[in-house]
């Protein structure tokens, strides 16, 4: 579905990413792991089109996204789920939701699966989403993007701070999402045993370059968890 060559993006002097390149299967979860201050989450803002890249290129399902804006490449299927959650806190569970059809001509009707995927959203729909645990909120945040069909899902970090139960709640979303066939996911994750669980594909990455990469059932026998301790 997205296919990453020689990218590289730079801050001021520093070279941020280092000729990354890999590929996004569609019906699979990619897991990208690594230490703070890596550039995972610089990786996915120049996916996403927050950042322009410096060299490189990124391909969607066989076209050149490289030049264009973010708005363009979420009109094109590009779901994007950042750190932090970023949900609108003023505004109803509904109205968030009813934001993640922006991109769609017309708007339209929040699709029922989001309710069946996340139940409290559906008890919750009129509350602002300011109000609702950090659970909820990343519960929100995904539902939005969902609310849209994307083609390629992207999660920065989706278990920071939020409760276990929560976490397997999501965890159990996006195995089922990757096995539906329906989109490709990429997955950028701190906790190891989330990542490993639900990886059918890898990418460590340290100092700004992928530096080991493979199928999601060797992680253990390949000793990715020893290599983001060091």
């Amino acid at each position: 579905m997205l296919s990453i060559s020689g990218l590289n993006q730079y801050y001021g002097g520093s070279h941020i990413l280092r000729d990354v390149a890999f590929d996004i299967p569609m019906g699979a979860c990619t897991t990208v792991l690594g230490r703070n201050g890596v550039g995972k989450t610089t990786l996915l803002k120049c996916l996403v089109g927050l950042l322009p890249i410096r060299s490189g290129s990124l391909t969607l399902d066989g076209k050149n996204i490289s030049a264009l804006p973010p708005y363009e490449r979420a009109r094109l299927g590009i779901g994007y789920v950042p750190q932090g959650r970023e949900i609108f806190p003023r505004l109803t569970v509904e109205e968030n939701l009813l934001m993640g059809l922006a991109s769609k001509p017309g708007g339209g009707k929040v699709p029922a699966r989001i309710f069946d995927m996340f139940p409290v959203l559906k008890d919750m729909l009129h509350r602002r989403g300011g109000d609702l645990s950090g659970g909820q909120q990343q519960q929100l945040a995904i539902g939005r993007v969902l609310a849209a069909g994307p083609k390629l899902l992207i999660l920065d970090e989706p278990t920071e701070g939020i409760q276990p139960s929560i976490i397997k709640d999501i965890g159990r979303v996006i195995s089922t999402l990757a096995q539906s066939g329906e989109m490709a996911i990429l997955l950028v994750e701190q906790y190891y045993d989330f990542a490993r669980e639900l990886a059918d594909h890898y990418v460590v990455m340290s100092r700004g370059e992928v530096v080991k990469a493979g199928r999601g059932s060797e992680m253990d026998t390949e000793n990715v968890k020893g290599m983001l301790a060091i």
